[in-house]
């Protein structure tokens, strides 16, 4: 099964929409499309584990919330954080990487930041 991701509210949209120009069949749920506004970083993940995505985030922020949520739930998480100081274009080829290389599962209990 093809790697899913899901973006939150911090992450940069011009990656979002420059991946799925690239491939349009890979499948990144949008903040907006996932109804996140509102929620805390811990309900977040917790969505993210749920649907088995791929959090994709800016927010160094949710690191906390992440440590907390591995040592709190059985649920599987699955983050790849991203630099604010990496380059979109370089964000976007790394996700893109990420899904042509690999299977969702593979990216159970994984946290990897970019660039790999």
């Amino acid at each position: 099964m093809k790697v899913r991701f899901l973006a939150d509210a911090y992450l940069n949209k011009a990656i979002v929409s420059g991946v799925m120009r690239r491939e349009p069949s890979l499948d990144f749920l949008t903040a907006q499309a996932a109804g996140l506004r509102g929620m805390n970083d811990s309900e977040v993940l917790a969505l993210a584990a749920e649907r088995r995505r791929v959090l994709v985030s800016h927010d160094a922020g949710t690191m906390p919330a992440l440590s907390r949520f591995q040592r709190c739930r059985k649920s599987k998480r699955r983050c790849i954080p991203i630099p604010q100081r990496l380059d979109i274009g370089t964000a976007i080829e790394e996700l893109l990487l990420v899904w042509l290389a690999s299977d969702a599962s593979e990216w159970a209990n994984r946290i990897e930041w970019l660039p790999l």
